[in-house]
């Protein structure tokens, strides 16, 4: 009996509490003893939950200095009437999960952001909806986070008076995942960012970047699509970065291409698909890449080799309908080119073991001079241009002599 009246007498105590403050959590609204979400902050104990209802909150630089799960209900709008940054962390371990952030500040001597993290650990930001923006989510000198299933849509039109969507500086261990990225400047950037994991993200009409590498090493990004950028996706002073399944399509301009590698060592581009960009691949100064079963198609260029790039692979590639499949400027290589199948390729195969019996040669002279001088591309489809890059494939005299794929494939490659 005695066990029966105390437990009568506790649910009495708990339904006379105050609904915004009960023993899981503090609930903001603006009916509510707390009506902003910095009361609420200020109100909550570390690893408290702080629920945020409903409903229209014009603030800006809300500090998250404790660990705290804050959670909005049905999308509660914080407007930060684009006087500044918005949600600030420091503290470590906390959560921020339902929210809809709008009207950053721009600014040209701050990099403003709808949520910034900064010097914490073990963080988690989803299913967040970012509009109206510079910088979107920025983790700075962070490690062991996840960014997920986040909307971040930016109105960005010049370089120079936007930010980037995701951004990772001096931070590492960090998880990309299932985001929407649009209308930045660069979808996803990191520097000096290691061991991050990216994946499952559109990122698509971004000025410059859909994803960008500066001096970031053992990063994995895979399953991504980077369409209808600038340019794709660019990797620089970067080495050991692994690029798997993503899709790069229609970055298309005068200056695009899928993806770039500048200066980069010791990666790994696989089952990927690349096409209809102006460049599916442009590198320069690379080495020890592999490139494996990967798809390019309706390229301009497929692949597009600037200089000092040694003792990479090609095999088991796809080049289909590429207007060129090769562009190469130096007749000095030591690459491999190994059992890829080229659409362009015209050999016999009298042995019937799928392989070709005469090399095929994937620069042609006309690519050659095409690099040299633009213009002539109005000649593409002539019958000089045909003359020319046979007698080419004869006699090389401007591409390199060795540049050969000794085992082309006759068939287009499955996996």
């Amino acid at each position: 009996m005695f066990k029966l009246k105390h437990y009568l007498l506790t649910i009495f105590f708990i339904l006379l509490l105050k609904n915004d403050v009960l023993a899981q959590g503090i609930t903001v609204c603006n009916t509510c003893t707390f009506k902003t979400l910095k009361d609420g902050i200020n109100a909550a104990k570390a690893h408290d939950t702080v629920y945020l209802e409903k409903g229209i909150y014009k603030e800006t630089d809300i500090q998250v200095n404790k660990p705290l799960t804050i959670i909005g209900k049905e999308k509660p709008v914080l407007d930060g009437e684009m006087k500044g940054e918005i949600l600030i962390v420091t503290a470590d371990s906390v959560t921020l999960d339902g929210l809809t952030i709008k009207n950053v500040g721009t600014s040209y001597t701050s990099d403003y952001a709808a949520v910034r993290l900064k010097r914490v650990e073990n963080f988690v930001v989803q299913n967040l909806i970012l509009e109206q923006l510079f910088f979107g989510i920025y983790v700075e000198r962070s490690k062991n986070g996840k960014v997920l299933n986040n909307t971040i849509i930016g109105d960005a039109v010049e370089e120079y008076n936007s930010g980037n969507g995701i951004q990772l500086w001096y931070s590492n261990n960090i998880e990309i995942d299932n985001n929407i990225i649009q209308r930045v400047r660069d979808g996803i950037y990191l520097e000096f960012s290691d061991d991050c994991l990216i994946t499952n993200n559109i990122s698509s009409y971004n000025v410059r970047y859909g994803l960008h590498f500066m001096f970031s090493n053992k990063d994995t990004y895979s399953d991504n699509l980077f369409e209808k950028n600038g340019a794709g996706v660019a990797v620089m002073f970067s080495r050991d970065i692994k690029m798997y399944r993503n899709i790069f399509r229609e970055n298309w301009g005068t200056a695009s291409y899928g993806l770039l590698l500048k200066e980069i060592n010791d990666a790994e581009i696989m089952y990927n698909t690349f096409e209809e960009n102006t460049i599916g691949i442009n590198t320069e100064g690379s080495n020890r890449i592999r490139y494996e079963n990967n798809n390019f198609m309706n390229n301009g260029w497929a692949i597009k080799v600037l200089g000092a790039c040694y003792s990479n692979t090609f095999k088991g590639n796809n080049f289909l309908y590429n207007s060129f499949d090769m562009a190469y400027n130096s007749k000095v290589h030591d690459n491999e080119f190994d059992g890829n199948y080229w659409s362009e390729y015209t050999g016999y195969d009298l042995d019937k073991d799928g392989v070709g019996d005469v090399p095929y040669r994937p620069v042609k002279l006309f690519s050659y001079i095409v690099n040299r001088t633009p213009e002539t591309i109005i000649l593409l489809r002539s019958l000089f241009i045909d003359i020319i890059d046979f007698s080419e494939k004869v006699s090389p005299v401007f591409t390199p002599d060795n540049l050969l794929d000794n085992n082309p494939k006759i068939k287009k490659i499955t996996w």
